[in-house]
């Protein structure tokens, strides 16, 4: 072996993934040649703007395009692009390692998968590109040199765990990748991928909107018997956002949808708009049917394709859709932008932010016109990012909210729209009631709603980190205010109960004083309260605390918070109050009554899902009051 060759280990995630694929995890294994010509695309995409900014840059791209060609007797298949190429590097940082989020979390769900449908979902949420290639390869090999120099890379593997590199002297500018395809087997669905009708349909199906020729040399017999051959182009090129909506069909917009998205599923919802007057552009744009799984990661994907005159500019133009809408899909071709427009320019250009704004509210437009189904499981996938809108984007608050689903004590089966819950309301009723927590069940047993749900009145159940924010950042809707039932003076009574709640003020304030001292470290006051029904304490904020679940959300993302000392509210109707109080005023033993207080103020913290400061004195005064009981 040459010494400029050098074999190497996939990284371990990658080679549990080739395993995967190998051994036919998808069913549709068409798609390879899909992936292959996307990343073909991509390659000529970013010559041509190497180009145009990087005039010394000695490259040819007067013919930039893609060839196909088979070797029948020898069983391969390769794909040639003339764009970018690679350098070793790059070979072996795209290639022999995953150096994108989630991965781990995909080949967790994937062993978890037994149906191939929600396998093949999976892996479009990964987007596994190259690698789909050993799905119908026993072996493959790729050649690559990049635009501007001199030597070139040979990479090589049968995707069981080892590839190879070597470095060669002559290698024609760009990649190509050929295929030492497997035996044809109708059986485990492998086509003959040498069949020339076979490749024309894939093309067809999958990439004939790709803006670069896709060639292959085909025979064709002569007249006189003999065999010529001859070049065909085998997709018809046109810009699918550049045609109208009459002249695309539902199987195109998917295909396009699939390539620009590297997602396997079909999109939920398409958008396909023009834009006219001062400033003409056209938008292609998708809203996917299930979250990527890096939709939460700070490396993720985000923005859509930006053209300029059909050219390709950028792949992820963040500056045009907000981050709260990171999730939508497709391209952006403007007319009369700059082709060499930088990433810092382009955020301040006064056309891109007019853009921006109008692409914004045709999503919240369509979002707001889709079916009670689609807008469900749309909903379902990308709620808790929509909501964030709620932080970022003052100008759109109004529509956000008109967006919004959240569960609610009204039906446990349905989420409701803040202005069903308004049309709810009971009379006299000002205000929106909610709740925050980590979780439904928490909230719904909560000693904060006993008041309410006594007394008829639905409250909102919002378990998403972002609701403790937004809630306090909107604050009303529809002229009605956002009001936590775990923060501030809850007012439910009637008269005659609030001049009873008066006389049971006076006849427990010696009490409260004394509890207000005992548990200073932990409260800042002890009071009655008039939101619980049936349990003993529960601990609430002043109006405007932050809650603990921000606290710990802020602690978390390592800002440092003043710790917030919150309210002990007692049910002058428990027993166990009314026995405290009996034992207070009977002089009982103080470190006694301490440890009551203790154990009072510790209930109601479980109560409603927070943490004991100290798990185990509480553990040991609790232990030692049971046992006296016994």
């Amino acid at each position: 072996m040459s010494d400029r060759v050098e074999t190497l280990e996939f990284q371990a995630e990658a080679r549990q993934l080739l395993q995967l694929m190998v051994h036919s995890i998808y069913s549709n294994k068409d798609v390879f040649l899909r992936e292959l010509i996307s990343n073909a695309s991509d390659a000529l995409d970013k010559l041509r703007l190497e180009s145009m900014v990087d005039k010394d840059l000695a490259v040819d791209t007067a013919d930039l395009h893609i060839e196909i060609e088979v070797d029948k007797d020898a069983r391969t298949l390769t794909v040639r692009d003339n764009g970018i190429g690679m350098s070793r590097d790059e070979v072996v940082g795209l290639i022999g390692t995953i150096a994108k989020s989630g991965t781990a979390e995909l080949l967790r769900k994937l062993r978890e998968s037994k149906d191939a449908g929600a396998s093949q979902e999976l892996i479009g949420q990964f987007g596994v590109g190259f690698y789909a290639t050993f799905m119908v390869a026993d072996k493959v090999t790729l050649l690559t040199r990049r635009a501007g120099q001199s030597g070139g890379t040979r990479w090589e593997s049968t995707g069981e765990g080892t590839y190879s590199v070597e470095a060669v002297d002559e290698a024609p500018q760009g990649t190509s990748v050929t295929l030492h395809l497997k035996p044809v087997d109708t059986e485990d669905n492998l086509h003959d991928y040498t069949a020339e009708w076979t490749i024309r349909e894939i093309v067809k199906r999958y990439s004939d909107f790709i803006a670069w020729p896709i060639r292959m040399t085909v025979e064709r017999p002569g007249e006189d018997g003999a065999t010529s051959h001859e070049t065909q182009t085998l997709n018809s090129m046109k810009a699918l956002w550049a045609r109208s909506r009459d002249e695309v069909d539902e199987a195109e917009y998917q295909e396009f949808y699939k390539h620009v998205s590297h997602d396997w599923a079909d999109p939920l919802e398409t958008i396909h708009m023009r834009g006219e007057g001062t400033f003409e552009y056209e938008a292609l744009l998708f809203l996917p049917s299930h979250a990527p799984l890096d939709l939460f990661s700070p490396q993720g994907r985000r923005g859509v394709q930006l053209y300029v005159k059909r050219v390709f500019i950028m792949d992820e133009c963040d500056a045009l859709m907000p981050n709260y809408l990171r999730f939508v899909k497709g391209v952006v071709d403007a007319h009369d932008l700059s082709l060499n427009i930088s990433r810092e320019i382009l955020q301040q250009d006064r056309q891109i932010r007019a853009v921006r704004r109008r692409l914004v509210k045709k999503v919240l437009a369509t979002l707001k016109e889709m079916s009670a189904e689609s807008y469900r499981t749309f909903w379902a996938e990308f709620g808790a990012v929509v909501k964030e809108g709620l932080l970022e984007d003052p100008d759109n608050t109004e529509a956000l909210l008109d967006l919004v689903r959240v569960a609610s004590t009204h039906d446990p089966a349905e989420l409701t729209t803040l202005r069903d819950y308004v049309a709810r309301m009971k009379d006299g009723q000002s205000e929106i009631y909610l709740a925050t927590g980590e979780s439904r069940s928490t909230i719904e047993n909560s000693p904060h709603l006993e008041a309410f749900r006594a007394k008829g009145y639905e409250v909102l159940i919002l378990t998403d980190p972002v609701d403790e924010v937004w809630v306090e950042r909107v604050g009303q809707y529809d002229g009605k205010t956002l009001r936590s039932v775990a923060k501030g003076q809850v007012d439910l009574e009637t008269d005659e109960e609030k001049a009873q709640a008066e006389a049971e003020r006076k006849d427990y304030a010696e009490l409260l004083t004394w509890l207000s001292g005992a548990l200073a470290d932990s409260v800042k006051e002890v009071r009655l309260s008039s939101r619980l029904t049936t349990s003993p304490a529960c601990v609430v904020g002043d109006a405007h605390d932050m809650t603990p679940t921000l606290e710990k959300m802020y602690r978390a993302m390592g800002q440092e918070v003043p710790r917030v000392k919150r309210i002990l509210e007692l049910n002058p109707g428990h027993p166990l109050v009314t026995g405290l109080r009996k034992a207070h005023e009977q002089g009982a033993d103080t470190e006694a009554l301490t440890e009551t207080a203790e154990l009072l103020y510790g209930m109601a913290l479980l109560a409603e899902g927070g943490e004991l400061a100290d798990p185990s004195r509480f553990t040991r005064i609790l232990a030692d009051r049971l046992a006296r009981t016994l």
